[in-house]
């Protein structure tokens, strides 16, 4: 199993939801935030730094909708979110090099023997979008470096 590491900002703790909370729910949360921090509705005694960090705010929020209010665009971000969370909790077993992998010319792909007696694989279109490797076997991960 392989995965892409990515960092990424937090859209629900922007928008202050939970990845649990209904369509309708992100909405209403989305549409408090931006009524709030919308540029139109600032008071005309704040400071101009303060209507800066205000107007990047809500310029996040509606990035955070345009993500978590789209079905098929939050579904993507969720996956990912799990994805990020899980190479965060394993471990990682070590930093390989592709080259040092070994090829399999039947099964097309690169494979490395895990320590637990496992296999790190991973096939060649992969190899151009993954950093992580997990094995087959036991909770270990290695990253392949470029």
């Amino acid at each position: 199993m392989a995965f892409e590491r990515t960092t990424r900002k937090d859209w629900y703790k922007i928008l202050g939801a939970e990845p649990s909370d209904s369509l309708t729910e992100l909405k209403r949360k989305y549409q408090k935030l931006i009524l709030l921090y919308h540029p139109d509705k600032q008071s005309a005694d704040v400071s101009a730094g303060e209507v800066e960090e205000r107007v990047q705010r809500f310029i996040e929020i509606d990035q955070a909708w345009k993500i978590l209010g789209n079905e098929e665009t939050k579904k993507e971000y969720d996956l990912q979110q799990r994805e990020d969370n899980l190479t965060k909790e394993w471990p990682l077993h070590a930093q390989i090099y592709l080259e040092d992998m070994s090829w399999n010319e039947g099964e097309q792909c690169y494979s490395l023997s895990c320590r637990c007696g496992g296999s790190y694989t991973v096939s060649k279109p992969e190899t151009k979008e993954v950093a992580l490797v997990c094995c087959d076997t036991c909770s270990l991960v290695i990253e392949i470096l470029q």
